[in-house]
């Protein structure tokens, strides 16, 4: 096996200057971003830094921080990453499940060093360079590269293990939905993503805004990062391609790739609304395994939109090659080598993980379908299904449905002991909504002034945050 450590050394021996990671600061090329993890990684060997040891890691998106990591695996440590949309709490939750026996920090989030937890952490910074160079080790497919998150969203966040073989599954898996013969430069909002880019030889844009508030990034922005940088791919979560959709798309731009909530026609129809002929491409997947299903929506006929509009659900398209999915009691369930096996306390595995001889089942906790071409349809969170009058409400069947109707811009399915509701945005007639929505089988429908969304891309129903809304 070639862990990506190794595989980004000789990747950055065979390209040399060409560019690697262009940020809004600074752009560097393979081999000097090469060089830089190889001295950074002397130095931490000399603070003691070594093999197995876990280290926080508390850094803007930025060349640094890829540095920082790749210096890491050179030496076989294991970087801790926070879930970045929980702030605070979500940095001492990181703490006390992993117990890091290093900090790497930069910036503002040096003043993290308060916390009484890391009082006794070295703190490292890609700043402090040794001269020396360190080539990297030899690790083993089980050893540990990287600890992160799942978002919380529903219930208390897992600390998810990930091997050096992991990566490299994920990597092999990733590289097929991004595979291309032209010369690419990506903008890459997603950080892991950016991993394979590097392995792979190809430029990265990274944003230029801060990751935690996609909701903050304007259209002229985003379009005039993307021109300036000559950016000819985005990999961008759905709330960053609304805002792409309001915003003249530079010439140069000729696919997005989204994902990390869910990609419905209309997005697409606004996208390619303001330049025909854009690729689209959405990518299905979770925190503990990503991806799971591609569609292209070039491939995306009448007859998909009319059954998606028609309560169908959301087509997600075909499982991505390495990816064995199954539906049991609705429920998606998901295995592979890119797929997580275990969580870092096995508490959390229970009702999670499905044992069966040598294949490990992940459940999603997504309702979905299989059609007759083998491709996925998504429904919606299995916990948020409906009873309805004539049988079971799915959310997405339910909310793509609504959002076909003139004036209603996001709807969202509530389950409730008064019977399911339907809440929606918008300027739709009121009236008619809950006709249309009694139609359904729903109780009433209920307009409020904004649906909220999940802190970490903002791009799924927060269910738990609209239930506090609707019952104040």
């Amino acid at each position: 096996m070639t862990d990506l450590a190794r595989r980004f050394s000789r990747v950055a021996a065979e390209q040399g200057d060409s560019t690697a990671l262009i940020t809004a600061s600074e752009s560097v090329s393979f081999a000097e971003l090469d060089r830089r993890a190889s001295g950074f990684a002397a130095t931490c060997a000399a603070r003691g830094l070594g093999k197995g040891d876990r280290v926080l890691v508390a850094m803007p998106v930025g060349v640094d921080l890829y540095v920082a990591l790749a210096a890491c695996w050179r030496l076989g440590a294991v970087a801790v990453f926070p879930e970045p949309a929980m702030g605070l709490r979500g940095l001492r939750h990181a703490i006390a499940v992993t117990a890091p026996k290093f900090l790497l920090a930069s910036g503002l989030y040096r003043l993290i060093r308060l916390l009484p937890a890391l009082w006794c952490c070295p703190r490292l910074a890609p700043g402090r360079m040794d001269h020396g160079q360190v080539s990297p080790i030899e690790l083993t497919p089980d050893d540990p590269a990287l600890i992160s998150f799942t978002s919380g969203s529903t219930g208390a966040p897992k600390a998810i293990p990930r091997s050096h073989g992991f990566l490299t599954a994920q990597y092999q898996a990733v590289r097929q939905l991004l595979a291309t013969e032209r010369h690419e430069t990506d903008l890459v909002a997603f950080p892991v993503f950016a991993l394979v880019n590097l392995a792979e030889g190809r430029p990265t844009v990274l944003p230029d805004w801060k990751l935690t508030r996609p909701d903050e990034v304007r259209p002229g922005a985003l379009s005039g990062w993307i021109a300036r940088t000559g950016a000819t791919r985005a990999l961008l979560p759905p709330a960053l391609c609304e805002t792409l959709a309001g915003a003249e798309i530079p010439k140069a731009l000729h696919s997005v790739f989204t994902g990390g909530g869910p990609v419905k026609p209309a997005l697409v129809d606004r996208l390619q609304a303001r330049k025909p002929g854009l690729r689209v491409v959405s990518v299905y997947g979770s925190t503990e395994a990503e991806p799971i299903a591609e569609l292209d929506w070039a491939d995306v006929g009448a007859a998909e939109r009319d059954a998606m509009a028609g309560g169908a659900g959301l087509l997600t398209g075909a499982p991505v090659p390495g990816t064995q999915v199954r539906i049991v009691t609705d429920e998606i369930q998901v295995a592979g080598a890119h797929v997580n096996a275990h969580y870092l306390n096995p508490a959390q595995e229970t009702g999670t993980k499905i044992r069966e001889g040598a294949t490990i089942w992940h459940r999603t906790g997504d309702a979905g379908r299989l059609d007759g071409q083998g491709r996925l349809w998504l429904l919606g969170r299995h916990d948020g299904v409906a009873q309805g009058r004539e049988g079971p409400l799915y959310p997405f069947a339910v909310e793509l449905a609504a959002e076909s109707w003139p004036g209603v811009s996001r709807a969202a399915l509530l389950p409730g002991q008064g019977g399911p509701l339907l809440v929606y945005e918008g300027t739709a007639d009121p009236v008619a909504c809950a006709g249309k929505a009694r139609a359904l089988g729903l109780t009433d429908a209920r307009r409020v002034a904004a649906i909220p969304l999940d802190r970490r891309h903002r791009s799924k129903v927060d269910y738990t945050e609209l239930r506090r809304l609707v019952a104040g």
